[in-house]
């Protein structure tokens, strides 16, 4: 299999929420711009301010007026409010002792399929939702190949065989064997193979 190379680097360290405004503002201001390949000088040009107020903004020793963070998210094509977000940015994370995730009534548990939450973030600055699951299927489990909601799923299928359809395909999933798809479209187990089958299931969406 071809090996890709994705831009976003997975070690990339972010920086923490800062607590001073005009300084969180800098810091943006500052990392959009060495993004861009853009020097002091050359935001100035494209904004019509000074090299002096700009380097005073992106060392957090002013405090910009909001026509003034307009002009630069302009330039530097952001939204404006892309540069107040590492301010007092809240940073969560959840953690589920392994047999406690809490289980969850989905339409799919009528058909005997045990849906147990591994976590949940609300709103987050990401942007995105994400419910992981551990669903089991046993020999009381029906198929239910019609399942249909928002977002984008991953299986990973820990035990046990089955055949899962999405729409007009059908997959043979084996352990160690994954399968991301459109959720939108009809989709669920079509075949129970081997009993019990054990996968987890994440799924993403917009907030």
């Amino acid at each position: 299999m071809a090996v890709r190379y994705f831009k976003q680097d997975p070690h990339r360290v972010s920086e923490v929420g800062e607590k001073n405004l005009e300084v969180a503002i800098g810091r943006e201001v500052r990392s959009f711009r060495r993004d861009r390949n853009l020097t002091v000088a050359d935001l100035a040009a494209k904004t019509g301010l000074s090299i002096g107020m700009l380097s005073k903004i992106e060392n957090g020793n002013t405090s910009a007026s909001l026509t003034t963070l307009q002009t630069i998210s302009t330039a530097l094509s952001v939204p404006i409010t892309s540069l107040f977000r590492r301010y007092e940015e809240a940073r969560e994370a959840v953690h589920v002792k392994s047999g406690s995730g809490v289980e969850i009534e989905r339409e799919g548990t009528r058909a005997g399929h045990q849906y147990n939450l591994l976590g949940h973030l609300g709103s987050n600055a990401s942007g995105v939702l994400m419910e992981p699951y551990f669903i089991s299927l046993t020999d009381q489990s029906d198929i239910f190949p019609t399942f249909q909601h928002d977002g984008i799923e991953l299986l990973y299928m820990l035990d046990g065989e089955l055949n899962y359809r999405h729409g007009d395909q059908t997959f043979n999933l084996q352990p160690g064997d994954t399968l991301l798809f459109d959720a939108d479209a009809p989709h669920g187990p079509e075949a129970l193979i081997r009993l019990p089958a054990y996968f987890l299931s994440i799924i993403c969406y917009p907030q």
